[in-house]
């Protein structure tokens, strides 16, 4: 199973084994890490799952689609590297990937 590291605001680092299949999202809740909430249940209908990926790590995503590029548009603090946790399933190739959470969900 690939490796996830979920990084909190405050530097506290999570890593985990997920299933290929879940989203970064699911991971998160399914392991109680701080962060990242998913209030509408990956249904990219709220930004409570907003991440930063590491840029290193880009290119292993999926391109992002025009629903989650409009719901980040009501996340906290959006950068070029803002990703939906909902929205990024996890691949054996995703193996190392590093997510940072932002100061808080909206």
């Amino acid at each position: 199973m690939p490796k996830i590291t979920y990084i909190e605001f405050n530097g506290t680092e999570h890593t985990v084994d997920l299933a290929e299949g879940l989203t970064i999202m699911e991971g998160a809740v399914n392991n109680n890490i701080p962060g990242i909430e998913g209030d509408c249940g990956g249904a990219c209908a709220c930004s409570t799952c907003h991440v930063y990926v590491d840029p290193a790590h880009t290119e292993k995503l999926k391109p992002q689609e025009e629903m989650e590029t409009d719901m980040l548009d009501f996340a906290y603090e959006p950068k070029e590297n803002s990703r939906l946790g909902c929205q990024i399933s996890v691949t054996a190739d995703m193996d190392g990937l590093i997510v940072r959470m932002p100061e808080k969900q909206l």
